[in-house]
């Protein structure tokens, strides 16, 4: 009697996990990216420039995504589970086809793993570069790099937003209330109708800040800021990526180019779920009395305040542009958008450490920003003082709010060990960092490493040292590369989807 054999299919989903699902979500998202190649093409022709890179990158990206799609045809419905396969595999995925301009055709970026490492800066919205000379990108290409910034802002908000509080990621479920529809439903329907929430008003912010650098340009007030200029910034700003096509970011730019992008980056640092209510529902006292943006702005003012004494008292700046300056890359850091209008690599000391400190901070959850967000030191906060006022009196029972909503148990041990996980990891990043460096010969203090790692894993985009506001992290090695590609990946994603995909009981069916 022959024996039956399972077919493959049956096979994977043995496990706990439906992967024909996951792959078929994974290859429906990934089709659609090839139309995003369609925009530096027509870049390229405008500067009479190669279009041919772009297009093929853009044919292998839908041939891959098409029969992925087909591969895994019929189960589209997926749960929980499957969405940590569905957000690590994707990012990982989209990264590494947008690679495939640079090493088509930028002789600055043809090793893979510098092209893997500028696509992953892109999408994950982190800034950080190993072009040495940005100047001399063509026009197609340097706006795909700002574009894929922008692109990785949407899918930010809506992993955010959607995704991470369904997949208990970092007690994100508890934190925030969303109006995403509930448990009963599959999670792509719930990504699908995010986007189209949200993706108006994120566009809108961009088309805003667009026009008003341009107008900046033509009326003459900034005779410096070009339309390109001002769509590759716009592009990056409201991503909170950083990227710029200039060599010395927004330095060369008029003061009120740089506060009018300081103005964009603080309303990309803010919750687009409390933007939406103010601009689309008329409900502007939810952003008023929301307890992260009224901490946020506190802890920024004082950042900014020591930075520019600082600043002034060293005489490294004087008045006026002390105060740009200071508040500009304060607001940058904290936001962990990246751009810069003064190289604060000779700045004071205090001044690093506090902008690095603002990076590990971060800005609101449900941004574009990244790091730890500071919903999750403010609930760590409430903590400290719940447990100070219990050891006082024992027998109180105070339940720990956050806008009037309690917070789980479950959700406060979850952020906990996420803000654990990620000092942890800064920490192993930093620390390869280090002795890859001292291998190679390069100039690398601990401090430094640390700085870097902490940028990197943050999405803040600049280090310290060579890997500077003004510099590159092209003198890194590959294996230093590769880590630091890593970080981007890692801290993008919220760390746990990765991790959790590395546990036994995950697959367990």
């Amino acid at each position: 009697m022959a024996m039956a054999i399972p077919r493959p299919r049956r096979l994977l989903r043995a496990v706990g996990v439906d992967i024909p699902g996951a792959l078929n979500l994974v290859g429906s998202l990934v089709k659609y990216l090839s139309l995003a190649f369609v925009f530096p093409a027509a870049v390229a022709l405008a500067f009479d420039e190669p279009a041919w890179p772009f297009l093929v990158a853009g044919a292998a990206t839908l041939v891959f995504g098409v029969v992925l799609e087909r591969l895994t045809r019929g189960r589209e419905r997926i749960g929980s589970r499957e969405g940590y396969l569905v957000v690590s595999l994707l990012w990982l995925l989209v990264a590494a086809f947008g690679a495939l301009p640079y090493v088509l055709a930028e002789p600055q970026l043809d090793r893979p793993v510098d092209a893997l490492f500028e696509s992953m800066s892109g999408f994950s919205t982190t800034g950080s570069s190993v072009v040495g000379q940005v100047g001399d990108l063509p026009r197609s290409m340097a706006m795909w790099r700002q574009f894929t910034a922008w692109i990785g802002g949407v899918g930010i908000i809506v992993l955010f937003l959607a995704v991470l509080p369904r997949l208990r990621v970092g007690g994100r479920q508890a934190l925030f209330k969303s109006e995403m529809p509930g448990p009963e439903l599959p999670l792509a329907a719930s990504i699908r109708q995010t986007a189209r929430r949200f993706f108006a008003l994120y566009l809108a912010f961009t088309a805003l800040e667009m026009a008003i650098l341009a107008v900046l340009g033509w009326t003459g007030l900034d005779p410096r800021m070009t339309t390109f200029d001002a769509v590759a910034h716009a592009f990056t700003t409201v991503a909170t990526a950083g990227f710029s096509p200039q060599p010395r970011s927004l330095d060369p730019f008029a003061p009120v180019t740089q506060w009018t992008v300081a103005v964009f980056m603080l309303l990309a640092g803010t919750n687009f779920a409390l933007l939406y209510a103010c601009v689309v529902l008329r409900r502007p006292r939810l952003l008023v009395r929301d307890e992260e943006v009224r901490v946020g702005l506190a802890l920024l003012a004082l950042a900014s305040v020591i930075v520019v004494v600082a600043l002034l008292d060293a005489g490294a700046l004087e008045g006026a542009a002390a105060l740009r300056h200071g508040v500009f890359n304060t607001i940058s850091m904290m936001t962990t958008t990246g751009f810069v209008a003064d190289d604060f690599n000779h700045w004071p000391a205090v001044t690093t450490y506090v902008l690095f400190g603002v990076v590990l901070i971060g800005a609101s959850a449900g941004s574009t920003s990244g790091s730890i967000k500071l919903v999750r030191h403010l609930v760590i906060a409430k903590m400290l003082r719940r447990e100070i006022d219990q050891t006082v009196h024992p027998e109180v029972v105070r339940p720990l709010r956050v806008n009037g909503n309690v917070v789980d148990e479950r959700a406060l041990r979850a952020i906990i060990v996420f803000v654990f996980i990620h000092l942890g990891v800064c920490a192993a990043g930093a620390t390869i960092l280090l002795l890859e460096s001292t291998l190679h010969g390069l100039e690398l203090s601990p401090f430094q490493s640390i700085a870097i790692s902490t940028s990197v894993l943050g999405g803040a985009g600049p280090g310290l040292g060579f890997a500077g506001p003004m510099g590159s992290f092209e003198p890194f090695s590959d294996v230093s590369t590769l880590v630091l590609t890593a970080l981007m990946y890692l801290g993008r994603l919220e760390i746990v989807p990765v991790l959790v995909l590395f546990t036994t009981s995950h697959w367990r069916a």
